[in-house]
């Protein structure tokens, strides 16, 4: 344990360090101008400053925790200045978005598989797709949507799968094409059908790369919740916290939603990989 968290704890230390030392060159214009200009002022004075400014434009990472730590413990939970609970609205649109992507994703990897035809005509779109911006693609979606009645949640699930469907539809297409010919052939030997092959050989081997495209979604998916709330004008979610930190100047409302996120992609990492060590579990596999 010591040699793992040895390391991390390193490269902790030193990016702590570097922040604050960028919260000073960023803020002191600004707390120099606060300052009373008749009274002498060291560096350490100047920088005592910068790390308490009310709005700075880098506040300090300690600033973050405290603004993170009220508003998620200095509201009711019921209360929309909960952070907590507009984490809530975006996870609910994180987790359909990326239910319906899972599935896409491994619908386009069979027929991609089985079908000469759509491993021919469908991947190149497949990936063609994903050099489209999210941020081009989420206000056309919005509107084609809202055009045929469909709003609230649909749209910005729509684009959280658009994201996720993509490193699902490659992984999977990876590990159902794992199984070596021998393998194929041995269970041809055996008239096995196609459905016994994918069910008995395709599948399994691409358990191995269904859990590592799932980590790769997950951090997708939050981000696109997040981008789906922009242009949908959502009033409740943290890509609608961060709009309302813009609008107002609110420094320390956009950097706490921001923390916000990075956690609620650490607890989806976290449950994909307890989901995977269950997985490992079932099918008799050592952790």
């Amino acid at each position: 344990m010591t040699k793992k968290a040895l390391p991390v704890a390193t490269v902790l230390v030193a990016v702590l360090i570097l922040w604050y030392a960028a919260a000073v060159w960023l803020n002191a214009p600004q707390a120099e101008a606060l300052m009373d200009p008749d009274q002498p002022h060291g560096l350490w004075a100047v920088a005592q400053a910068c790390w308490s400014m009310d709005r700075p434009v880098l506040p300090a990472p300690d600033q973050i925790a405290s603004a993170l730590i009220y508003s998620v413990f200095g509201f009711p939970l019921s209360s929309p200045r909960n952070l907590l609970l507009q984490a809530g609205y975006t996870a609910e649109t994180t987790v359909i978005g990326l239910f319906f992507g899972l599935i896409l994703g491994i619908l386009l990897a069979i027929g991609i598989v089985h079908i000469r035809t759509l491993d021919r005509s469908v991947m190149p779109w497949v990936i063609a797709s994903q050099t489209v911006p999210v941020l081009a693609i989420a206000p056309m979606l919005v509107v084609a949507l809202g055009a045929m009645g469909v709003t609230g949640l649909v749209p910005k699930a729509a684009i959280v799968a658009y994201l996720t469907f993509f490193p699902v539809t490659v992984g999977m297409v990876k590990g159902f094409r794992t199984p070596d010919p021998l393998q194929l052939d041995l269970m041809h030997t055996y008239s096995a059908g196609e459905m016994t092959i994918f069910a008995k050989l395709r599948w399994p081997s691409a358990m191995a790369f269904l859990f590592p495209s799932l980590k790769v979604a997950v951090a997708l998916a939050v981000t696109g919740a997040i981008v789906a709330e922009m242009p949908t004008g959502a009033q409740v979610g943290l890509g609608a916290r961060l709009l309302a930190g813009s609008y107002y100047g609110q420094t320390m409302m956009m950097w706490s939603a921001l923390v916000m996120a990075s956690l609620l992609a650490l607890a989806g990492l976290l449950a994909v990989t307890l989901l995977e060590r269950g997985v490992i579990l079932l099918r008799g596999g050592r952790l």
